[in-house]
């Protein structure tokens, strides 16, 4: 768990952004927020994060193959100049 400064310091952005992010997140149900005293801490809810893998796993694949094709026609047009 982490607080939203702590987060902010691996980043190369404002708190202001990273709180807003961590707002989102949590609204989306994949970062618990809990309270104590005046500091918030955050913690990743990995059942949230599998959910989104299993949802992203097929555009993978369609993404990879993608690159994949790409990657022979421009070694192919190389090999031809």
């Amino acid at each position: 768990t982490m607080t939203a400064g702590a987060i902010a310091k691996n980043f190369n952005t404002s708190r202001p952004t990273i709180s807003n992010h961590l707002q989102i997140l949590t609204e989306c149900d994949l970062l618990k927020k809990e309270q104590h005293g005046r500091k918030i801490y955050y913690q990743i809810k990995p059942e949230g994060l599998k959910e989104i893998a299993g949802f992203i796993e097929p555009f993978r694949k369609l993404w990879d193959d993608r690159f994949n094709k790409l990657e022979m026609i421009m070694k192919n047009y190389q090999s031809e100049k």
